[in-house]
């Protein structure tokens, strides 16, 4: 085996993450796949234009990724966390996608989640800590042409024999 070194980095450089990256593309397009990785975000903003809630996901495959939802603490329970996720819904309702994720801890939401239409997949549970227990939710989207994450060269059927 050969000498190695691992280092931990706040940050990769950006000829390593590009390095990363083309090495990916080239693993998933031997697999038929494309990863489409696109980071993006949705704002609201009041009258006077100060941010007051937004919503933080990336694409990747067939999936929607939610990272992070917030609103200011002063518009809070005015339903613009659900209009938040409302609008990414519809914004990748007939885009070709499978399914919305997002995770949140037993401390943060998961009531909300549930009315909002998102179902429990997975619970990690926190035997130490329940109120950081990580439930893990998703919401499918009702689109049979869901063709994101497939490269379209590839014929579905052979996909679906491997």
């Amino acid at each position: 085996m050969t000498d190695f070194k691992i280092e931990y980095l706040n940050t990769l450089p950006d000829d390593i993450s590009e390095k990363i990256h083309q090495g990916h593309i080239m693993d998933e397009a031997t697999g038929g796949i494309v990863c489409n990785y696109k980071m993006f975000s949705l704002l609201v903003k009041n009258n006077d234009g100060t941010a007051i809630g937004a919503l933080s996901a990336y694409t990747a495959f067939s999936e929607i990724y939610v990272v992070d939802i917030w609103i200011d603490p002063n518009y809070r329970k005015l339903g613009l966390g659900r209009n938040l996720l409302k609008e990414l819904e519809k914004h990748f309702s007939d885009k070709g996608y499978n399914n919305i994720n997002l995770v949140t801890s037993q401390f943060q939401a998961p009531d909300f989640y549930k009315k909002c239409g998102f179902e429990i997949e997975f619970i990690r549970e926190n035997k130490y800590n329940p109120e950081l227990t990580k439930i893990f939710f998703i919401k499918y989207f009702n689109n049979p042409n869901q063709h994101q994450g497939i490269l379209k060269d590839i014929n579905h059927d052979t996909k679906k024999q491997r």
